[in-house]
C-alpha cells in the first residue's frame, strides 16, 4: 500500500469530493480520482460510494479510516523527529470561537511566531465547532468539553464575562441599581436559534428574553454595544478593546466558563504539535490574566 494513496484517501474522506481533496493536495481532481481507483484496486475494496452529497465512505473506507489517520500522524512524528529540537516550523491551522480568536489568541499567537520565524499558523475564527477528523484545523478552541470522539482535550483557560454597556446609553436610560432594573432596557446577544453550543445563551442564564438586537458574532455583538445600542454581557477580556463599555452590576452577575483546546488523539504523537500546544496554553493563560487585570480597572 502506497503512501501517497492512503493521502490521497483521507483528503478525498475529509473533502467528501474529488475536487475538494484536490485543492488540499493541490492537484488535479481527475488525478485524484485515478490514485482513489488504483488503491481500491490494490486493496480489492470499494471505499467511497458516490452520491449527489458526494464521496462517502464505504464499510471498508470506514475501516480503512482510522488506520490511515495512525499512518499520518506517525509519518508526521518521524519528519519531525528528523527537523530535530530547533524552533518550530511549518503551518498549523488553529480554529476557535470569534470571539478568542479576536481578542485573546491573536498577539498569544504573534509571540510564537515571534521566536519561531520559521512557523506560519492560520486562525480560523468562526462561531461553530470545529470537525478535526476532517482536518478543518490541526487543534481547535471549543467553549465546551467534548464527550464523544477520538480527541485529546485539555483546559486552555478559564474566563470570565459580565453585563456592560457604553457610558453614553447609561447615561441617556433608566439608572440600574439591582436586577430588577433591567427589563427596562434593551439587550444585545446572540441569534437564539443560531447558538451552537449550551455555554453561550448567557442571557437565558441570567433571565433576559431573547434580545432584539442580535448577531451570530460576539464582534459584532460587542460593536452594537460601543455605538450604544443596549447593554450585553461581554468577555472580561474584550473590555481593554473596547474602552467605551463599562461593567453593569458585577457583584451581582458574573459569569465563569472555559476554553478547551481539543486535538484529534493521534496527534500526540506529533511533537511539533505538542509545543504548539503548550506555547498556546502558557501563553493564553498568562495574556488571559493581563486582559481580565486591564478589564477590572
Amino acid at each position: 500500500m502506497d503512501w501517497d494513496d492512503l493521502r490521497v484517501f483521507l483528503a478525498v474522506a475529509r473533502a467528501e469530493s474529488l475536487s475538494g481533496a484536490g485543492r488540499r493536495l493541490k492537484v488535479d481532481p481527475a488525478t485524484v480520482g485515478r490514485r482513489v481507483v488504483r488503491l481500491e484496486e490494490d486493496l480489492g475494496r470499494r471505499l467511497f460510494v458516490k452520491s449527489p452529497q458526494g464521496y462517502g465512505l464505504t464499510e471498508e473506507g470506514a475501516r480503512l479510516l482510522p488506520h490511515a489517520e495512525r499512518a499520518e500522524a506517525a509519518f508526521d512524528g518521524a519528519t519531525e523527529a528528523l527537523r530535530g529540537p530547533e524552533g518550530l516550523t511549518g503551518q498549523i491551522r488553529l480554529g476557535a470561537p470569534d470571539g478568542c480568536a479576536n481578542y485573546l489568541l491573536p498577539q498569544v499567537i504573534a509571540r510564537i511566531c515571534d521566536a519561531n520565524p520559521g512557523l506560519e499558523v492560520q486562525l480560523v475564527a468562526l462561531p461553530r465547532v470545529f470537525n478535526l477528523s476532517k482536518r478543518e484545523a490541526d487543534m481547535a478552541v471549543a467553549v465546551s468539553r467534548p464527550e464523544a470522539g477520538r480527541l485529546t482535550v485539555q483546559k486552555l483557560t478559564d474566563y470570565r464575562l459580565h453585563l456592560a454597556a457604553s457610558r453614553d446609553y447609561l447615561a441617556g436610560h433608566a439608572p440600574i441599581l439591582a436586577r430588577e432594573d433591567l427589563k427596562d432596557h434593551r439587550f444585545v446577544g446572540y441569534i437564539p436559534d443560531m447558538i451552537f453550543d449550551k455555554e453561550l445563551d448567557y442571557l437565558a442564564e441570567i433571565g433576559v428574553p431573547p434580545p432584539p438586537l442580535a448577531s451570530n458574532s460576539v464582534s459584532v455583538q460587542l460593536n452594537f454595544l460601543r455605538q450604544g445600542a443596549g447593554l450585553g454581557v461581554v468577555h472580561d477580556f474584550a473590555l481593554p478593546a473596547a474602552p467605551e463599555l463599562v461593567r453593569v452590576l458585577p457583584e451581582v452577575i458574573s459569569l465563569k466558563r472555559a476554553f478547551w483546546l481539543i486535538r484529534h488523539a493521534d496527534d500526540g504523537r506529533v511533537a511539533r504539535l505538542n509545543r504548539f500546544a503548550a506555547l498556546l496554553t502558557s501563553g493564553a493563560r498568562a495574556e488571559m490574566a493581563r486582559l481580565e487585570g486591564c478589564g477590572a480597572e
